[in-house]
């Protein structure tokens, strides 16, 4: 058992802001959370280890709730190009884009691919992450698509962190299939989803509906199988064009709806009226050199939650810095300090189906993270620094240092 005291806790349990508690204290057992509250109310526990949170603020463990992190090599070449003129649909046309990255990844050995994805959810650990959702994608067929979920699930073997697992087959048209995107569709519903499903290794289904993806009937194909099989769906929409992916996989009652930046307001009610989730990827915006934003006043309006992931991907926002999201998606996308630390917290629990995550409160996981600051809303404002100094993931304490998973 643990107690934690002397700390300002930000519960985000309260409908739109930090739902902090001053003054507060927090009993660890068994893994989860005994008791949150103010410290006076704080029942008696003399066997437990005393924590000294020596004022500082306590927050749920981040969660990054969109990434593609198990992937090899690297499109360098095609950032040059793009900034010598090209754009992303161009580069994707002539054979760049996602396909270099799966040649790259079949190509891969899974220890290889292993060795690579460790790194980079380290690196996210050690500025506050707990759970990270990890999309296959880089596969395309089913070995490989195993391969990149295996490698998934290997990570929350070898580290102290929740991972789920997406499956993006129907991320892009593989090599055998070309200009056959229908017979690939089929390929997924009728053999890669049910077989890695089976398997175990498949939290959830995810599509990219897009006009250099897969049309909103190729994408509804994929919700109806999943949906046979029990799966949760999610799915990227509305990044560069409108095909009503949002509206389509909220009547499918999807998790989330991602990227979203041409997203129109029949698709935002849909996603209200059937409790989807908005998770917004200001990385990609950003890198992309994107100009459109996503509504967030229109998501204001219709009470959608917002969720802010890094997109960790090598094309399209190389990026493994959740803080730096949060930062990003204030200055670019106007939100709040609140609405920017509930996008990866409360929110991004909910975008992944995590109804004991994400918050502080009583029967939850003990997954938390102590920061070396008073103000919650510094959490958004600065970046290029880690003011970490404690993180917990179901209940086991690790400092924040060369390896913040070391044991405390």
């Amino acid at each position: 058992m643990q107690r934690i005291e002397n700390i300002n806790a930000a519960t985000m349990t309260d409908d739109k802001g930090y739902g902090l508690i001053q003054g507060a204290t927090v009993i660890i057992n068994k893994g989860k959370i005994e008791f949150v509250g103010a410290a006076f109310d704080a029942p008696a526990t003399p066997t437990a280890e005393v924590i000294d949170g020596n004022g500082g603020l306590l927050t749920p463990g981040l969660i990054d709730c969109h990434t593609h992190l198990v992937w090899a090599g690297s499109r360098a070449n095609e950032f040059a190009q793009r900034l010598h003129g090209a754009s992303y649909q161009e580069i994707a046309e002539q054979g760049g884009g996602i396909k270099s990255t799966v040649k790259a990844t079949r190509e891969a050995s899974a220890e290889e691919l292993l060795t690579l994805a460790l790194e980079r959810a380290e690196t996210l650990m050690s500025q506050g992450v707990t759970t990270i959702e990890v999309k296959s994608g880089y596969g395309l067929d089913l070995e490989n698509e195993r391969k990149q979920l295996t490698v998934a699930r290997q990570l929350a073997e070898q580290l102290p962190v929740n991972i789920k697992t997406t499956l993006l087959a129907a991320h892009a048209i593989p090599p055998e299939f070309n200009e056959n995107a229908d017979g690939y569709i089929e390929e997924i519903i009728q053999n890669i989803l049910p077989t890695l499903a089976n398997e175990g290794l498949v939290d959830a289904v995810d599509a990219f509906c897009e006009s250099i993806g897969f049309s909103p009937a190729q994408t509804e194909k994929v919700f109806k199988a999943a949906k046979e099989l029990g799966l949760p769906i999610k799915l990227h929409a509305e990044q560069i064009t409108n095909q009503k992916g949002a509206k389509l996989a909220a009547d499918y009652q999807a998790l989330s709806a991602d990227h979203l930046e041409q997203l129109d307001e029949e698709g935002v009610k849909a996603m209200a009226e059937n409790g989807t989730v908005a998770v917004l990827l200001p990385g990609a915006f950003y890198f992309l050199r994107d100009t459109q934003k996503p509504p967030v006043e229109l998501l204001r309006k219709h009470s959608v939650p917002m969720a802010i992931a890094t997109d960790a991907n090598p094309g399209s926002s190389p990026i493994h810095n959740l803080p730096l999201m949060l930062q990003m998606a204030a200055t670019f996308f106007h939100m709040t300090p609140e609405e920017c630390l509930r996008g990866v917290t409360v929110n991004a629990a909910k975008a992944l189906g995590e109804t004991k995550r994400g918050v502080i409160a009583e029967g939850c996981y003990a997954d938390l993270a102590l920061w070396n600051s008073k103000d919650a809303a510094e959490l958004t404002y600065q970046f290029g620094v880690n003011p970490l100094k404690t993180l917990w993931f179901n209940g086991v304490a690790h400092d924040r240092v060369s390896k913040p998973w070391s044991a405390r």
